[in-house]
């Protein structure tokens, strides 16, 4: 299961991009309950991300001792991959809060503060979804030996 999860993950996040896609593409043509049902979709969709990648790092340690996949590209890959890498995580730490945060504002029918939040949740939550893709190739498709 550890060599699976990997792509599980990573069908899990190009399906929260296109929900999210899809929610926003919904909201701009004024199709409120279509957003919040693909919103919602997003939300729950990333946290079983969360769930697989959790239990894939445990997996992963339990059968090599370590955590993580070495990246094996070199040269200017390398550190175009850590500033990706570097970036996706900073920004997944905290996207579950800020994402709770915009959906509560919703659910409440604040929708000023959830739409002055959504502007900064939506295109940094595409973000952790789209790179986790990107990291996905490169660590397992791209840059293998």
């Amino acid at each position: 299961m550890v060599e699976f999860l990997p792509t599980v993950n990573a069908l899990l996040n190009v399906t929260s991009t296109i929900l999210l896609l899809r929610g926003w593409r919904f909201i701009k043509s004024g199709e409120k309950e279509r957003h919040k049902i693909m919103m919602v979709s997003a939300f729950f969709v990333s946290l079983l991300f969360l769930c697989c990648y959790v239990l894939h790092k445990k997996l992963l340690y339990d059968a090599t001792g370590s955590y993580n996949t070495l990246f094996q590209g070199e040269g200017i890959w390398r550190g175009i991959y850590f500033v990706i890498l570097i970036t996706h995580v900073i920004l997944a730490a905290i996207m579950p809060v800020v994402a709770i945060i915009t959906l509560r504002f919703g659910f409440k029918g604040k929708f000023v503060s959830h739409k002055a939040i959504a502007r900064w949740t939506f295109p940094l939550w595409l973000y952790v979804s789209v790179t986790g893709v990107i990291i996905y190739l490169m660590l397992y498709h791209i840059f293998t030996r």
